[in-house]
């Protein structure tokens, strides 16, 4: 078997997930995980963990999705087959993090939240310069990532808030300065959606309380 993250936008009304399910059973495919990432006017936005006899069936198991009126689907992903879902996923980079020694807790978290939001990238910045003390991945120029973040520190000072207004749907950052770091994410293609947003300020906000 194997195993995608199927993120569909539905219309948010009683029976338009079973139809879905429906679908992705006529293609001999398994519901096995259903992450809620967001939903507001009349519209919902899920990650649906789908497991497959064979890759090469995935075009079809779009198509079949498709025709369930008034879905869309964002993208599939393929993932390894003892994925955990969402929550456990988030509490497992939690725990990956509280356990890391001060001196590594930086390099762990931003590796940490890289995977937990299949991101292309994380950095960890110094919030007075564009100087990066963790890295994970191909991050863009630190100079421009360096210059936004300075530009939008005007957008509320609470302790590791994510700011979402005026940020890239492709990036997500919060402030951690209890370390004098900002922590950002980042991918290619792919936006961030309500619940990845509001996951990274939280583990924004533990990486925060934690000695450096």
């Amino acid at each position: 078997m194997e195993t995608f993250v199927v993120r569909v936008w539905l219309p948010d009304r009683p029976g338009v997930l079973g139809q879905v399910a429906s679908r992705i059973g006529s293609v001999h495919g398994d519901v096995v995980g259903i992450e809620i990432l967001e939903r507001g006017g009349g519209s919902a936005i899920d990650d649906l963990t789908v497991s497959l006899p064979d890759a090469s069936l995935v075009d079809l198991l779009v198509d079949e999705i498709r025709q369930v009126d008034g879905v869309a689907v964002e993208h599939v992903r393929p993932v390894p087959s003892d994925r955990p879902d969402g929550g456990m996923a988030a509490l497992a980079t939690a725990a990956a993090v509280v356990a890391a020694p001060a001196g590594e807790r930086l390099p762990v978290a931003c590796r940490e939240l890289r995977t937990l939001l299949d991101a292309d990238w994380s950095v960890a910045m110094c919030l007075d310069g564009p100087v990066a003390v963790a890295c994970d991945g191909a991050a863009p120029e630190l100079e421009w990532l360096a210059a936004f973040l300075a530009g939008s520190s005007h957008l509320g000072g609470e302790t590791a808030s994510v700011e979402v207004h005026h940020t890239p749907g492709d990036l997500v950052w919060a402030r951690v300065p209890a370390h004098g770091v900002a922590l950002a994410c980042g991918r290619v293609g792919r936006v961030f959606h309500a619940r990845e947003r509001e996951e990274f300020r939280v583990l924004g906000g533990i990486v925060d309380s934690l000695p450096g």
